[in-house]
Formats: structure tokens, C-alpha cells, sequence
């Protein structure tokens, strides 16, 4: 799809809306400013306008999605703690996407604002190397350095042998918090 300006707003938001539905991989804001001739920050309050029209649009450290959901009937959804140190990401992130399943988001208690949820939808080894450079490249810090490690994910999959399977994965590297630990 090429460029495409002088879109009324409403039909701008409904082309990010097919291109977001269209992509199967994360669009960057820059990105989709690139496709439809505007700034950035026309597109932030675009998603945000998209958002409150209740459009399934999640912001990832890799770009927008639309989050198509999968039939309820056929997805399984767990949410669990774990806790582990900066370095250990990448081998958690592995851990879960081997299984076969979705690291959706993760999730921290911060004792001021309370509960911080950052959308993450990571399916595969290639988007745990997505999430890993994207954090080196901008110098960021990950959510549960505010907690010491402890954090929460919700982790999504087509069965529930694959939801167990990340789980004893996570157990026997010590990253999953038990009432055990």
C-alpha cells in the first residue's frame, strides 16, 4: 500500500485501522505516519481516538497491533508470577514461546500507581528478539525493576497442555513464583 494523503480524519483512522488489520507483524507509529502523510503525533491521537471507539488496538515496544482475539471457546488464558533479574528476560520470554504460547502482557504493582499493565504479545523467538533489541536499542528499563522481579504475565495458548508446559518450564528454571517459594 503506498502512501496515502489528504484523508479526512475519519478516513485516515479507518485506512490505519485496515493497515493494522492487515499486518502481521507490529506497526510503529512513525511508520504509519510514513503511509498516510501525516506526523507521529497525528497518529498517537488517532490510535487513541481509535481506542475510545473501542478498537482493539494495542501498543507494543514493537509498534500497534489489532488484536484480533481468537475464538474464546479455543483459547486458554492463565495469568502467573514470576520473578527473576533484567538478564534473565530473554531466557523467560524462550521459555514461554517454545511452549507454544502467547506472552500477552506483564503486569507490576507499583506501590504509587498501582497496577501497570504493558501490552506485550510476543508469540515467537523472533519477537523476543524484537523485545530484547527494542529495549537495549532506547535504553529502557523493564516494568519489574520497580518490583525487584516480581512481575505477572498473562500468557495465552490454543490448549491448556501448552499453558502447563510453560508453566514446568518457568518452575524448573526458577522463574515461576509458586505458593512453594
Amino acid at each position: 500500500m503506498g502512501k496515502r494523503i489528504n484523508m479526512s480524519g475519519d478516513e485516515r483512522r479507518e485506512y490505519i485501522v485496515d493497515l493494522l488489520k492487515k499486518s502481521d507483524k507490529p506497526l510503529t507509529g512513525k511508520k504509519l505516519a510514513e503511509k498516510t502523510g501525516v506526523s507521529r503525533q497525528v497518529i498517537v491521537t488517532d490510535i487513541a481516538l481509535l481506542r475510545t471507539s473501542e478498537e482493539p488496538i494495542i501498543a507494543t515496544s514493537r509498534g500497534y497491533m489489532y488484536y484480533q482475539q481468537t475464538n474464546q471457546k479455543d483459547t486458554f488464558r492463565k495469568v502467573i508470577v514470576c520473578k527473576h533479574t533484567p538478564e534473565e528476560t530473554k531466557k523467560e520470554l524462550e521459555l514461554l514461546v517454545d511452549c507454544g504460547v502467547t506472552v500477552v502482557d506483564v503486569i507490576v504493582e507499583h506501590p504509587f500507581y498501582g497496577e501497570l499493565t504493558g501490552s506485550l504479545m510476543i508469540k515467537s523467538r523472533y519477537d523476543v528478539e524484537q523485545f530484547v533489541l527494542s529495549f537495549s536499542e532506547n535504553n529502557a528499563a523493564l516494568l519489574s525493576i520497580l518490583t525487584g522481579g516480581i512481575h505477572l504475565h498473562t500468557i495465552e495458548s490454543d490448549s491448556r497442555e501448552k499453558i502447563d508446559a510453560a508453566c514446568n518450564a518457568l518452575e524448573r528454571a526458577g522463574i515461576l513464583v509458586t505458593g512453594n517459594n
